[in-house]
């Protein structure tokens, strides 16, 4: 466990924490609070849940994130990445199966971390998490058409057809006083950075919408005529679990822990190019998975680490886990004492906030360079977008893992190849020798796993037929499976009943541990498992003159 867990905050304190630190630490929490205000708020709503629910997800899991985890500046909380899951939880299951899953969740995030999965995660391939990225982007953008513009239409479909389908069919219902509030708040977001990077755009957008629609009292939807009241306060509740569905949370968690688990370390990671800093991400996990544990019990959301608001953090100066808290405390102080003028923010409002962060998470430019490249790489990420987009986040994930395995299992073994080195010139003069009629040299070039293990066998049974020893150089195999290495063994029965021999050159000590684990070296002969090509040459020719 101590291998494993080291807050980066008890690291910071112990190095030495400084003066000059606090207060630039101080100031990026304040802003990062500011930022993180609007976007809790918004995810939230966008969520299914309360307003509230969002802020306490901010408070608990982003100090938590801060106070345990295993990054100096990584900011956490609810993501518009957790959106989609969350709405379908809460509709199929309710609060309590939200609750459920995402303490389950949290339990595998601490397990991931004490695996010491941290490391592993990190191979899943860029184009599955550009797929599923842009797939929430979209499904995001398309749960804020409806009060953006606001529509009169009470509630959509589930399914992403669905809902265009009810939206278009209800656009006669437009509300331009919402769509130009909409559009207001885009223009402020998007262009206030302009005028100073310090405040986020998003924040004063939201101040001046709502201003408008309180000084002229607007007719649109606000938080306070569709939500309850803000409380001043905290909470604790424990949720009431239903045994017998039990299994039906499993599904949503694994998914809430993988998609948090990727999301964080990619913050982690790139938080680190920011600051010229490591990140510890088995500690990160655990930090997440604890987050996610406890924040429930207070009404929160899933969270995880926030891309932007990280970014955010460390441009304004913030240098160690302090700015975080910080953070924390900020958005519980605005709960508290400003909470009930959050209930005047036009919904149309959070539906502009949002339609800019989904546009920044598209990531339509990456989108577009991975369909120029490799055709491998196109189809997961088609795929995985389609799947994320029409189905659901967890049904992408899961078949985005899988077409990804056989994809890539595919690639490496369309890259193996045997090559018969004694029929070519140039290969002769690269070799140094000739060989005497009897003798055939082939190279296998490859990973020997069950993915080739075939082609293998069949192609170097053909070839056995033309010799009578044949030499087989594995210098360019890393590695054999066992499935390899019973297709080879097979192949070695195939060519001893006509007769042939074999002798192995460049075999590696990965690949003759698991040829002796299995008995092929016993059947070879060990003389004839060679170190090298001289030596297996000069032994083929000994072969040759046995058998005459």
């Amino acid at each position: 466990m101590k291998s494993v867990f080291k807050p980066e905050l008890f690291s910071v304190l112990k190095q030495g924490y400084t003066k000059k630190m606090f207060q630039s630490d101080l100031l990026a929490g304040i802003i990062v609070g500011i930022v993180a205000l609007p976007l809790a708020i918004a995810f939230a709503v966008a969520s299914g849940v309360n307003p509230a629910q969002g802020l306490v997800t901010a408070i608990i899991a982003g100090f938590l994130i801060s106070f345990l985890g295993g990054s100096r500046v990584q900011i956490g909380g609810p993501t518009g990445a957790f959106i989609v899951i969350v709405y379908g939880i809460v509709q199929q299951y309710g609060l309590s199966g939200l609750m459920v899953s995402t303490m389950l969740a949290g339990v595998l995030l601490v397990l991931f971390g004490l695996l010491h999965l941290g490391s592993v995660i990190k191979f899943i391939p860029h184009p599955l998490v550009v797929g599923f990225t842009s797939g929430i982007a979209l499904t995001i953008f398309t749960t804020q058409v409806k009060d953006a513009l606001g529509l009169s239409v009470d509630k959509l479909p589930g399914d992403f057809i669905g809902k265009w389908g009810a939206m278009i069919s209800d656009i006669g219902s437009v509300n331009f006083t919402a769509l130009g509030l909409t559009v207001l708040t885009i223009l402020i977001s998007v262009f206030f950075v302009k005028i100073t990077p310090k405040i986020p755009g998003s924040f004063v957008a939201i101040i001046i919408v709502t201003l408008i629609s309180a000084i002229f009292n607007l007719d649109v939807e606000t938080i306070g005529s569709k939500f309850n009241q803000i409380p001043s306060s905290f909470s604790m509740s424990f949720p009431e679990i239903d045994w017998s569905n039990f299994n039906s949370y499993i599904g949503p968690a694994v998914t809430i822990a993988v998609l948090g688990a990727i999301e964080s370390l990619l913050s982690a990671v790139v938080a680190d190019g920011m600051i010229g800093s490591n990140h510890k991400s088995n500690t990160e996990l655990i930090a997440q998975g604890v987050a996610n544990i406890v924040s429930p019990i207070f009404g929160g959301i899933p969270a995880t680490g926030a891309i932007a608001r990280t970014a955010t953090n460390v441009k304004n100066g913030g240098r160690t886990p302090i700015a975080g808290i910080v953070h924390a405390i900020t958005l519980m102080l605005i709960m508290f004492l400003f909470g009930s003028y959050a209930e005047m923010i036009p919904l149309s409002c959070l539906a502009g906030v949002l339609i800019v962060v989904s546009y920044n998470m598209s990531e339509w430019r990456s989108f577009v360079s991975i369909c120029k490249g490799s055709k491998y790489d196109t189809v997961i990420l088609v795929v995985t977008f389609l799947l994320t987009v029409i189905f659901d986040l967890t049904a992408a994930i899961e078949v985005g893992m899988v077409l990804a395995s056989f994809l890539f299992m595919q690639r490496m073994a369309s890259q193996s190849s045997v090559i018969n080195v004694t029929r070519d010139e140039d290969s002769l003069v690269n070799y140094g020798q000739m060989f005497p009629k009897g003798i055939e040299v082939y190279e296998i070039s490859g990973p020997f796993f069950f993915g080739a293990a075939k082609k293998y066998r069949e192609t170097l049974r053909q070839f056995g037929n033309e010799a009578k020893v044949l030499v087989i150089r594995m210098r360019h195999v890393p590695f054999m499976d066992a499935t390899g290495a019973r297709n080879f063994s097979a192949m070695l029965d195939d060519l001893r009943e006509i007769n042939v021999k074999i002798v192995l050159s460049g075999v590696n000590e990965s690949v003759f541990k698991e040829l002796n684990k299995t008995g092929i070296v016993e059947k070879l002969d060990s003389k004839n498992v060679c170190s090298n090509f001289d030596i297996a040459s000069q032994r083929a020719k000994e072969v040759l003159k046995e058998l005459e």
